[in-house]
């Protein structure tokens, strides 16, 4: 098996010390071959890492990661929008739009595709590569066949699919600040509380039940994702490009663990079983990938 590994861009409201140095050791210690940069969920947060971006952004490339600058998921003000158009007019940049308003400021030229597009099928994801669209992260809900089937339909374009295997999801993002809300909070006054989750609140059912997690304005799987076990059969359906998304524990030792899977230095069941040490009792899912419910775990492990 061959790939290349990405990191997504941090979602979480990390002190902003934290974000650098997380990047930094990212930059020195990782086997990933390209990193995205950037606030997805919350403009509010940005100006806190804001003045860390441009060294983190130099010791990445120094450390020989392609930098590719992620945009806001959701952009509803026009100050949001001007911190998209400012990002954009960087012609230098390459840049990962996360949604629609930004596709089309970068029509024409080549970008990234976020996942937080929704791009479910092979002829959104040809449009999107005639607009110039190099490369296309997909929704975490597509299952194996789905993607198998959109990956034959694209194969003749030049086009790279990247697919997210590692970490919680994100599955949506509100006008309304959840976080705030669980505090008592209004969003305007939030006192930045999701600062207070380095990698999301869970969030129960009234039974108890374990269901979600949030993130500010932003719903993400209570499970983390985990296709280690998928990870053969995204390489042969011609899956190029794997992601994987920060968290506060060792995303290097997570990063060397995918690196050894897709070079075949290690089994699929060694694997899973240094992942679950790694996040710590993170509860495990593949789901979405084997058409079922995101928070359900299909393998041998099952």
């Amino acid at each position: 098996m061959t790939g290349a590994l990405a990191l997504g861009p941090v979602q979480f409201n990390w002190p902003a010390e934290q974000w650098r140095d997380f990047y930094l050791r990212i930059a020195d210690e990782a086997p990933i071959d390209t990193v995205y940069l950037g606030e997805v969920v919350c403009a509010k947060r940005a100006p806190f890492f804001q003045p860390h971006l441009a060294e983190v952004a130099e010791r990445l490339a120094a450390g020989g990661k392609e930098v590719v600058h992620s945009t806001l998921a959701l952009v509803m003000t026009e100050a949001e929008m001007d911190l998209v158009r400012e990002l954009v007019a960087d012609e230098t940049l390459l840049v990962e739009a996360n949604d629609l308003s930004t596709i089309s400021l970068l029509a024409g030229r080549r970008h990234v595709v976020g996942p937080f597009v929704n791009v479910y099928n092979e002829g959104t994801l040809v449009y999107l590569a005639a607009r110039g669209a190099l490369r296309v992260s997909l929704p975490a809900e597509l299952s194996g066949e789905a993607i198998a089937l959109i990956a034959e339909a694209v194969r003749d374009l030049d086009v790279e699919l990247e697919v997210q295997v590692f970490g919680r999801l994100p599955l949506a993002v509100s006008a309304r600040c959840y976080h705030a809300r669980a505090f008592g909070l209004h969003k305007d006054g939030c006192q930045f509380v999701c600062g207070e989750d380095l990698d999301g609140l869970a969030a129960d059912t009234l039974d108890g039940e374990a269901f979600l997690a949030i993130n500010g304005t932003q719903v993400m799987s209570h499970s983390c994702c985990n296709l280690a076990d998928d990870i053969a059969g995204l390489c042969d359906a011609g899956v190029g490009r794997f992601r994987l998304w920060p968290h506060s524990f060792d995303m290097v030792a997570v990063a060397r663990v995918y690196r050894e899977l897709l070079d075949g230095e290690l089994e699929v069941a060694a694997a899973d079983d240094r992942l679950n040490a790694i996040a710590g009792g993170l509860a495990m899912a593949n789901g979405f990938y084997h058409g079922q419910e995101g928070r359900a775990w299909v393998g041998p492990a099952a």
